[in-house]
C-alpha cells in the first residue's frame, strides 16, 4: 500500500500530472483494485473499471455525497453549478437530465453534421499549408474546430467561441481530482457565473429571435417549464464546456502520438480509411480524459476487496486502456490490434453523450490535415496543460 500511496501523492504534484503513466503502474503493482486507507479505493483493471461503471450502486458523485464529505461544498459556485448538471447526478434526476442532453446528440443530427465537419476542418488547415512557417495546432486547428461545432449546435454564435476558451478551462478546474486548491477554485466559481450570465443572456436574445438550434428547440419545446431555470442554464453550460473540452485533447494528444511516430503518420496519410481505427488507438493510449469517481451506494466488494458503503471510488480511465489483462503490448502504439471498446468516454448511464461526435470530428480532421500538409512536423517542444483529470497539449507548434 505504502507504494500505492506514495504515486497518488506524486500525481498530486505537477512533475507526476506531467507523465502520469509510471505512477498508474504503480498503483496497477497494488491490484486492479488498491484501497488506500480507509474510505478510498483506486481502480486501475479494466473488467472491475467496466464493472463499477455499469452497476448501479455504485453513484456518482451528487449534493448527499458531498453533504458527507465536505459539509461546506455549497459556497463553492463551480460545485453548485456541478451539482445541478447530469455528472453529479444520480437517477432519476440523472435520467431527465440526460433525456433533454440527447436531442443535441441523436445518431441523425450527429450525421448530419459531417459535411459542416468537414468544410469547418479544410477551412482551418488550408492557411496552415499557405503560411507554411509554425504555427500552433491548438490554437489554429483543435481548439476552433470543435468549439465551432458545438456553438453551431448550440446556437451560440461563432463570434464567441475565443471567450469561452480560458472561462471553460477555468470551470474544469472544479473537475480536478486534487480540486481544493483557493486560487483555483475561486476562478473556476468566476468562470461559472460568467458562463451562467452568458446563457441566461443568450436564451433570452433565443426567446425573441429562434434559431435552428439546440436552445431555441429547447425553449420551442417548453424545456423551461421541466427543467428548473438554473438547472437549464447549468445544463447549457455544460453542453458547451463538455462538447470541446475532450475533443480538444483528443485531436492534441492524437496528433502528438502521430508526430512521435512518423510510420504510422505515412500510413494514416496513405490510406485515410484507418482513421476509426488510429482514433480508437489514440483514445485507449492517452485519453483526454484520464480519471472519474463514484462511490459505493451499499456495502460490497470488488475483486476481492471490500467496499463498505460511502467508499469513494476514484476510476483511473487511462490505466484501464493500459491493462495487460486486456491488452497485448499495452504500451505500444497499435492501430491494428483487434477491436476492444476502451473506457475513454466511460460505460453504463453516465457514458459520454458527446462520444459519437468527439469521434467523428478526430475521424474526419486527422485526414483532412495530413493530405493538405504533406510535410507536417514538429517545430518545438510542445507544452502540457497542467491537469490530471483533463490532459491534453497547451501548445503543439506544427510546421507544414
Amino acid at each position: 500500500m505504502q507504494d500505492a500511496l506514495a504515486a497518488m501523492q506524486a500525481l498530486a504534484t505537477a512533475e507526476g500530472r506531467a507523465d502520469p503513466y509510471p505512477h498508474y503502474e504503480r498503483l496497477r503493482a497494488a491490484g486492479p483494485v488498491a484501497p488506500l486507507g480507509e474510505g478510498f479505493a483506486v481502480v486501475t483493471g479494466y473488467a472491475e473499471a467496466d464493472q463499477v461503471l455499469r452497476d448501479a450502486s455504485f453513484r456518482v458523485t451528487d449534493a448527499v455525497a458531498l453533504d458527507r464529505a465536505m459539509p461546506g461544498w455549497r459556497t463553492v459556485a463551480s460545485w453548485q453549478w456541478l451539482s445541478r448538471t447530469m455528472l453529479w447526478r444520480n437517477a432519476p434526476d440523472h435520467t431527465r437530465l440526460r433525456r433533454l442532453a440527447g436531442s443535441a446528440f441523436t445518431a441523425r443530427r450527429v450525421a448530419a453534421l459531417r459535411a459542416d465537419v468537414t468544410a469547418l476542418a479544410e477551412e482551418l488547415i488550408e492557411p496552415i499549408a499557405a503560411a507554411g512557417g509554425p504555427v500552433d495546432f491548438m490554437d489554429e486547428v483543435a481548439y476552433p474546430l470543435p468549439v465551432s461545432v458545438i456553438c453551431a449546435l448550440l446556437g451560440v454564435p461563432v463570434a464567441d467561441r475565443d471567450w469561452f476558451r480560458p472561462r471553460a478551462q477555468d470551470l474544469t478546474l472544479a473537475l480536478e481530482v486534487f480540486a481544493g486548491d483557493p486560487q483555483e477554485l475561486a476562478r473556476a466559481d468566476a468562470a461559472s457565473d460568467e458562463l451562467a450570465e452568458y446563457f441566461v443572456d443568450l436564451m433570452a436574445r433565443r426567446q425573441r429571435e429562434p434559431g435552428d438550434d439546440m436552445i431555441s428547440d429547447l425553449l420551442a419545446a417548453g424545456a423551461e417549464g421541466r427543467i428548473r431555470g438554473a438547472e437549464l442554464v447549468s445544463h447549457l453550460v455544460l453542453l458547451l464546456v463538455a462538447g470541446f473540452e475532450t475533443t480538444t485533447n483528443l485531436l492534441g494528444n492524437g496528433l502528438a502520438m502521430l508526430l512521435d511516430r512518423p510510420e504510422h503518420l505515412a500510413r494514416l496519410r496513405a490510406d485515410p480509411a484507418l482513421s476509426a481505427a488510429y482514433i480508437e488507438e489514440m483514445l485507449r493510449l492517452d485519453p483526454p480524459v484520464q480519471v472519474t469517481s463514484r462511490y459505493a451506494g451499499q456495502d460490497g466488494e470488488l475483486a476481492g476487496v471490500a467496499l463498505p458503503a460511502g467508499t469513494e471510488v476514484l476510476l483511473v480511465l487511462a490505466a484501464t486502456g493500459r491493462d495487460p489483462r486486456r491488452f497485448a503490448a499495452p504500451a505500444d502504439f497499435l492501430p491494428d490490434r483487434p477491436a476492444v471498446p476502451s473506457l475513454s468516454f466511460g460505460a453504463g448511464a453516465h457514458y459520454c453523450l458527446g462520444a459519437p461526435l468527439a469521434r467523428l470530428e478526430a475521424q474526419l480532421a486527422f485526414p483532412i490535415l495530413l493530405e493538405k500538409l504533406p510535410h507536417l512536423r514538429s517545430a518545438g517542444v510542445p507544452t502540457r496543460r497542467d491537469r490530471l483529470g483533463f490532459r491534453g497539449y497547451a501548445t503543439l507548434p506544427i510546421t507544414a
